[in-house]
């Protein structure tokens, strides 16, 4: 046991030195290593990134525990054609439908409704086009998880009379009340004067769209105002979270029930479990990661071709310690380990090298993008371990080559 681990730790002694002689010519050949690593590790960490910037924003819009019913809605992978049957079959959500599943959803903690439309602003010589104008219930505010900097939301009591009170975006507050407190000022929707009385947090962008520039307004008065024939969507939230995928199925029966489908029927209406999104985005970034990862591996190995490249000019450079070796007793077998340790160290140190560079680039990348890269351990050991098996691999030939020499030839040609 003592004479193999002294064994290993002469090779690796000799396998550091060797480096250390060549320091020029084993950082060249580690640059493919080292790069296919950070690529990696880069990769994976914008994957994650990207999936957590994904639901962290939807997070701020939608809240959690939170499910919406409404016409239409894509549900996972959909063809057009089952877009357009969908589309044929569904029918508009109406009021009545929703006074029906708030009132019958016990497992429900709130019961919301909403609608859209849109609405140019104009206030003096400022504009907004296109700003969202959101009719909601008093209790869109739990249901979201809404945040105001200042003011308040409004009440059920406002809504029951369709008062003319608003809540605005920071966009709209900053656009048209960028020096004073927007809080019980009037802003003019289609005409109609509205007092604003609170203003909600900033949210920021997603993927280069605002999520700051609306309005909220009673779901009642944005009806008499837009006087929209569509239909409405009905928002569900429950503060348990272990109740929540009972309560959706609930709500799902008890409009089925309202349209009184049987149970081998369709539903006519879309169900969206904003839970669900996690194991979308999951599928999503999984589906990245199999198509990017192994176009990043290929660095890898071409890294790896470099590396047997070089370690077969050490082998010819290195003939005469080789025979020299064998002459006083060392097998082929301790000469092959002796040149794979020696590989398999390159590319080992090479994969380190590339751990610290790929820190570096995401905490750049993640400083000019504004979104957090996670390093995971998944991808760390991933190109960590295929660089040191591409190293043991790259190092085989040559070390064969090296083990069969003869010492009096090898002797005899230095």
């Amino acid at each position: 046991m003592r004479q193999l681990y002294s064994f290993y730790s002469d090779a690796f002694w000799i396998a550091f030195k060797s480096i250390m002689e060549h320091k020029l010519r084993a950082f060249l050949t580690l640059i493919g290593i080292i790069i296919g690593v950070a690529a990696v590790v880069v990769v994976g960490a914008s994957i994650s990134g990207l999936k957590t910037y994904v639901i962290g924003q939807v997070s701020k819009v939608l809240g959690s525990n939170h499910f919406m019913i409404t016409r239409m809605a894509q549900v996972g992978d959909m063809s057009d054609e089952e877009w357009e049957r969908m589309n044929r079959r569904n029918k508009d959500v109406t009021w009545e439908e929703f006074e029906y599943v708030r009132d019958q959803c016990r497992l429900c903690s709130y019961v919301g409704a909403q609608m859209n439309a849109g609405a140019d602003l104009k206030e003096g010589t400022a504009e907004l086009p296109a700003t969202r104008m959101i009719g909601v219930t008093d209790n869109m505010y739990e249901i979201e998880d809404k945040t105001l900097t200042t003011g308040r939301f409004f009440s059920a009591e406002e809504v029951n009379r369709s008062a003319k009170v608003a809540v605005i975006g920071s966009d709209v507050a900053e656009k048209f009340f960028e020096f004073t407190n927007p809080v019980g000022k009037t802003l003019k929707i289609r005409g109609v004067p509205v007092e604003i009385i609170g203003v909600e947090q900033k949210r920021g962008s997603f993927f280069g769209q605002s999520q700051d520039r609306h309005v909220y307004i009673p779901i009642t008065l944005h009806n008499q105002i837009f006087n929209r024939t569509g239909g409405i969507q009905i928002h569900g939230k429950t503060v348990e979270s272990e109740t929540f995928k009972a309560a959706i199925d609930e709500a799902h029966l008890i409009l089925r029930n309202k349209r009184r489908l049987l149970g081998s029927e369709e539903s006519t209406f879309s169900v969206v479990n904003v839970d669900e999104f996690n194991s979308t985005m999951d599928q999503i970034t999984g589906a990245i990661a199999a198509v990017v990862i192994p176009i990043t591996m290929i660095i890898l190995v071409v890294g790896g071709i470099v590396v047997m490249n070089i370690m077969l000019v050490s082998v010819t450079e290195r003939t005469f310690e080789v025979g020299l070796r064998k002459a006083i007793g060392a097998s082929r077998q301790q000469i092959l380990l002796q040149f794979l340790i020696e590989s398999a160290l390159l590319c080992v140190v090479g994969g380190l090298l590339g751990l610290i560079l790929a820190v570096g680039a995401t905490q750049l990348v993640g400083y000019l993008l504004d979104m957090t890269m996670t390093i995971t351990i998944g991808y760390v050991i991933l190109s960590v371990g295929v660089s040191s098996v591409i190293g043991i691999i790259a190092g085989l030939y040559p070390a064969w080559k090296a083990s069969r020499l003869d010492p009096i030839v090898a002797l005899t040609q230095s």
